[in-house]
C-alpha cells in the first residue's frame, strides 16, 4: 500500500496529492524522479453538497452585488484607480453630470491649458471612505497622477464629494499660487455648498470652472452665488425695538389712564354745577 499526504491546493476540481511511496503508484501520474516521490494530479468530481454550496455563494454574491447602493461602488478607490488623464478633463464618477456639461467643462479646460499651461481636472465623486478630507484626496490624486512636484506644480484638481456636499479645489504650487487662496476659499465656503445642498451638480462644476479660468486668463471674476433666502421671518420683537417702543407705550397708557379718571369728575361737576 502506498503512503500519501495530501496538500489541499485545490484549483478547479483538480486535487495536487504529492505520494511517498513504498510500491508503484495505482493512478497514472507525473514523475519527477526526487527520492523516490512523484507529484500525481488526482481529478475529483465536487459532490453534491459541494457544488449546491458553490452555487449558493454565487448567488449571494450576484444578490449582494445587485442590492448594494451606488453609493458603495462609485468612491475615491474608482478615482485613484483611473490612469492618468491625457485628454479628457472631467471625471464624473458619481454619475451627475450630464452629456452638455460634461462636453462643455472638457472643452473650458482643453482651452485652459492651451491657453495658459495650467491644467485643470474636474472630478465628482459619491462619497470618501477612507480620507475624510477633499483637499487630502485631491493632493494625492495629483501625486499619483503626476509623480513628482515639477511635472504637477502647473495641474490642479477640482473634487465635489455629492453624498457629503463638499469638496476641494487643489493641486500643484504654481496652479495653487496663480488661482490664490481667496479664489479657493470662496470656491469651497459657497460654490460648492450652496449648489450641491440644492443637488445642483452641474451648476456647481461650471461655475468653478467659469471662475477658475476666468482667473488664470486674467478676465474678471463672475463671482460667488448669492444663497437663496429662505430663512423664516420672526413674529417678535427684538429687545431694541421693544426698548424704542416701550417709552411712547407707557406715555400713551398714562394719558389714557388721565382721560378715563379726568372725564368723568368733569361731566360730575357739570352736572353739580347747573344744579
Amino acid at each position: 500500500m502506498a503512503s500519501q499526504t495530501c496538500a489541499l491546493g485545490q484549483t478547479g476540481s483538480a486535487l495536487r496529492c504529492e505520494r511517498a511511496f513504498k510500491q508503484g503508484p495505482s493512478a497514472p501520474c507525473t514523475q519527477r524522479f526526487s527520492r523516490r516521490h512523484l507529484v500525481c494530479r488526482a481529478a475529483q468530481e465536487p459532490s453534491f453538497v459541494q457544488q449546491a454550496a458553490q452555487r449558493l455563494a454565487a448567488a449571494g454574491a450576484a444578490a449582494a452585488l445587485l442590492l448594494s447602493p451606488c453609493d458603495a461602488l462609485a468612491n475615491e478607490f474608482d478615482i485613484m484607480n483611473e490612469p492618468r488623464p491625457t485628454t479628457n478633463y472631467v471625471i464624473d464618477d458619481a454619475g451627475v453630470l450630464n452629456k452638455t456639461t460634461r462636453k462643455s467643462i472638457n472643452d473650458q479646460l482643453s482651452r485652459l491649458e492651451t491657453e495658459t499651461g495650467y491644467r485643470l481636472e474636474a472630478v465628482t465623486t459619491r462619497k470618501l471612505e477612507f480620507e475624510n478630507d477633499a483637499f487630502a484626496f485631491g493632493d494625492k490624486v495629483v501625486e499619483k497622477w503626476y509623480g513628482t512636484v515639477e511635472q504637477g506644480t502647473n495641474k490642479g484638481i477640482l473634487v465635489v464629494v455629492t453624498t457629503g456636499k463638499d469638496g476641494a479645489l487643489t493641486g500643484g504650487p504654481d496652479f495653487m499660487k496663480a488661482v490664490g487662496d481667496s479664489l479657493v476659499d470662496s470656491v469651497v465656503s459657497d460654490n460648492i455648498p450652496i449648489f450641491t445642498e440644492e443637488e445642483k451638480f452641474n451648476e456647481a462644476v461650471s461655475s468653478i470652472v467659469k471662475r477658475v479660468e476666468a482667473k488664470l486668463t486674467g478676465k474678471e471674476d463672475p463671482g460667488a452665488p448669492q444663497r437663496a433666502d429662505k430663512e423664516r421671518k420672526r413674529t417678535y420683537k427684538t429687545k431694541d425695538e421693544v426698548n424704542k417702543t416701550r417709552g411712547l407705550t407707557s406715555t400713551i397708557v398714562l394719558v389714557l389712564l388721565f382721560i378715563s379718571v379726568a372725564v368723568p369728575m368733569l361731566q360730575y361737576w357739570g352736572y353739580t354745577s347747573k344744579e
